[in-house]
C-alpha cells in the first residue's frame, strides 16, 4: 500500500487518458509522460486522430485505443487491452465528454434528448470508465482517478443546465467513491473554469476577452492550467482524496 509521499516522476506508472485526444487530455498526456508515464489515450476515434500526437510524446510505450464513454462495452474492452498489453493502469483521467450551449432561462431548448445526450456523456460516461477500469487500478495499490469536473458543478453555471446537473453529480459521486474505493485508489475532481480548447461550440475570442475581463487573474484557462494540477494530483497532492481542485483564475469568486 502507499504512503501517499510525494512523488518526483511516475516511471514504470501507466495512465490511460480517456479524451486523450482533446485539448485537456492531450495536454495532460505531456505532462505524465515527460515524467516516465506510459500514457494510453482513448477516444471514439482515438487510432486516427493519435498518431501525431503520439509522436510529441517522449519515447515510450505509448498506444491509443478507440473506445466511447457512450457504450461501456468499448471501454471494458480498452481496459483488457490495457492489462493485455501494459499489465497494469495506476492512473484514470477522465477528461472526454460534450455538451451544447443553450441559456438557463431557455427551457425549451434543452430538449429531453439533449438532457439524456449530456448525461450520458458527462456523468454515465465516466462512472462507467471508473468501473471498467477500476481492478486495474486496485490492483496498483496506488490507483488514482481524476475528474475532470468543471466550476459549473457548484456555482450552477454554466453551457446549459443539463451539464450543470451532470457535473454536480460527478462530483458528490467521486466523494461517494473515494471513501468505498480507498485506500487502494484515490478519486480527485479538478474542477475548470472557462478554459480555451474548443470544447463548448460556438464559443470565440469575443466570449473569452470578456469572460477574462470578469475574471480575477484576468484570463481564461488553458488546457495546461488543468493539465498541470492534473499533474499535481499524481505528484504532490498524494494525501488528496473525495475533493475538487479549482482552477479558473478565480472566475467562481
Amino acid at each position: 500500500m502507499s504512503t501517499f509521499q510525494s512523488v518526483d516522476d511516475l516511471k514504470n506508472k501507466v495512465a490511460v487518458i480517456i479524451g486523450g485526444n482533446g485539448a485537456v487530455g492531450f495536454a495532460t498526456a505531456q505532462r505524465l509522460a515527460k515524467l516516465g508515464a506510459t500514457c494510453v489515450l482513448i477516444g471514439r476515434n482515438a487510432l486516427e486522430k493519435g498518431k501525431e500526437q503520439l509522436s510529441q510524446l517522449p519515447a515510450g510505450k505509448h498506444f491509443c485505443l478507440n473506445a466511447s464513454i457512450t457504450d461501456s462495452k468499448t471501454l471494458i474492452e480498452a481496459a483488457k487491452e490495457v492489462e493485455s498489453r501494459l499489465g497494469r493502469c495506476d492512473i484514470l483521467v477522465n477528461s472526454a465528454g460534450f455538451t451544447k450551449p443553450v441559456p438557463a432561462a431557455n427551457l425549451d431548448d434543452l430538449t429531453d434528448e439533449l438532457i439524456d445526450e449530456v448525461l450520458k456523456a458527462n456523468f454515465r460516461g465516466v462512472f462507467a470508465s471508473i468501473r471498467a477500469f477500476q481492478a486495474l487500478l486496485k490492483s496498483s495499490g496506488d490507483g488514482l482517478v481524476v475528474n475532470v469536473s468543471s466550476i459549473a458543478g457548484f456555482t450552477g453555471v454554466g453551457s446549459n443546465l443539463a451539464y450543470v446537473a451532470a457535473k454536480a453529480s460527478l462530483d458528490i459521486v467521486s466523494e461517494s467513491l473515494a471513501k468505498v474505493l480507498a485506500p487502494s485508489i484515490r478519486v480527485l475532481c479538478v474542477s475548470p473554469g472557462v478554459v480555451d480548447s474548443g470544447f463548448v461550440p460556438g464559443r470565440g475570442g469575443d466570449f473569452n476577452d470578456k469572460t477574462a475581463a470578469t475574471t480575477p487573474l484576468k484570463r481564461i484557462g488553458t488546457p495546461d492550467d488543468v493539465a498541470s494540477a492534473i499533474e499535481a494530483c499524481a505528484t504532490r497532492l498524494r494525501f488528496s482524496t473525495g475533493t475538487r481542485i479549482v482552477v479558473d483564475g478565480g472566475r467562481h469568486l
